[in-house]
């Protein structure tokens, strides 16, 4: 999820606070290098081909053995067709986090910690300092987790958003860039989350502010069912259930009063992941927050990667949106225009080795049925733009 924006949004500076936190990790890093290491974590959620190591462990005292894992990278950008505001050439730290967890007995938590960027498709670019102040600040995702049985857990705070395909971080992604689709959802919310697991269903149930707004009126629910070891399905679906009329830096009028629901399959065996999944968001019209006739996005996308060799993988992603009505019928923008659609292809090469990982990126996208002013280049009239990226760094 997230906030979809052409307009470039001011920066600001993050260099003290970036170097204050490498610091922190290398100086826990040294503490708890001689410890004995432990299987990966189930978090930070992560896709792949990138795999976090086995974690750091060290006990706490009355808090118990505590699990640290963390990511430092950075990233460079070239674009063509930039909007106003924005450059053809960018580079910055792209990843400068830590993630503390407890992962056993019955209370339990988990909190990350640190900088982080967030490029998507079709989306101005914004610094790390810019980015990690006006969202969801340096603790992005933190929850208390209540686990009275291994099937049942009930999870409090600020937490991962269930709907979409792609999580909210470079890393955890084929792709360094979340797509188009995912402009349409939100990624992190606060509020409560009951999960239970039954064989070979689960399900999950939450009630949070949706996109970030602070106010409590989101109901969300995920119900997946795993057909053998290589093929899973989930169905899930999010909306308010009441209206918020503000915005905020990342919290979009018309998305935050929408519903959203999606059909994902995954299939995952030897070599090859391939996700493909439907998307299909709606925000009825309420003329208190200017929307004048019900307008929606269809979308469908594709993502698979596949292992060249044990540290090589390529990713791919395909995907196609269109939003419904048109300029002078009441319907609102959620794209590019009043009935918009556009397609994008992705190609993100991969490399890893221990803990170090380096990948490029390449990505077009193309707009049609848009509104002057609405898409790439300073103003805004051009349906077209390619990236080029390369983010680089280290899991541990």
């Amino acid at each position: 999820m997230s906030t979809f924006s052409i307009t470039k949004h001011p920066c600001t500076g993050s260099k003290r606070s970036l170097t204050i936190l490498a610091v922190a990790v290398l100086s826990t890093l040294a503490l708890v290098s001689d410890t004995a290491q432990a299987a990966p974590l189930p978090m930070p959620a992560m896709t792949g081909p990138l795999q976090s190591p086995s974690p750091f462990q060290f006990d706490a005292g009355p808090l118990g053995k505590l699990d640290i894992t963390g990511v430092m990278s950075g990233m460079g950008v070239w674009q063509d067709n930039p909007v106003s505001g924005d450059r053809f050439t960018r580079a910055d730290i792209s990843n400068g986090q830590i993630f503390i967890q407890k992962t056993h007995g019955l209370i339990q938590f988990f909190l990350q910690a640190g900088a982080y960027n967030m490029p998507a498709l079709g989306s101005s670019f914004l610094s790390t300092g810019a980015t990690t102040a006006g969202y969801y600040g340096p603790l992005p995702q933190a929850y208390l987790k209540i686990a009275p049985t291994k099937n049942f857990s009930v999870l409090i705070g600020k937490l991962p958003t269930l709907i979409g395909a792609e999580y909210t971080f470079t890393f955890e992604n084929m792709n360094i860039e979340r797509g188009l689709l995912w402009n349409q959802e939100n990624a992190v919310n606060r509020g409560v989350q009951v999960n239970y697991s039954a064989g070979p269903l689960s399900a999950s149930l939450a009630w949070t502010d949706g996109f970030y707004s602070n106010r409590f009126n989101w109901l969300s629910g995920d119900l997946s069912y795993t057909i053998n070891s290589a093929n899973t399905v989930s169905f899930v679906g999010m909306g308010n259930a009441g209206q918020t009329d503000y915005a905020t830096f990342g919290t979009t009028l018309y998305q935050n009063n929408s519903d959203i629901y999606n059909l994902i399959y995954t299939y995952s065996s030897g070599p090859w992941m391939i996700q493909p999944y439907l998307q299909y968001t709606q925000v009825s019209a309420n003329p208190a927050i200017g929307v004048g006739r019900g307008t929606g996005t269809r979308g469908a996308a594709i993502l698979a990667s596949y292992s060249l060799t044990p540290h090589v993988t390529l990713a791919a992603r395909a995907e196609y949106i269109a939003s419904t009505g048109n300029a002078t019928d009441g319907a609102v923008n959620l794209m590019y225009g009043p009935g918009s659609k556009a397609w994008s292809i992705t190609v993100t090469p991969t490399y890893q080795d221990h803990d170090f990982f380096a990948r490029a990126e390449f990505s077009y996208v193309q707009a049609s049925s848009y509104t002057q002013g609405d898409v790439f280049g300073p103003q805004g009239n051009n349906p077209t733009q390619a990236r080029a990226l390369f983010e680089t760094g280290f899991l541990f």
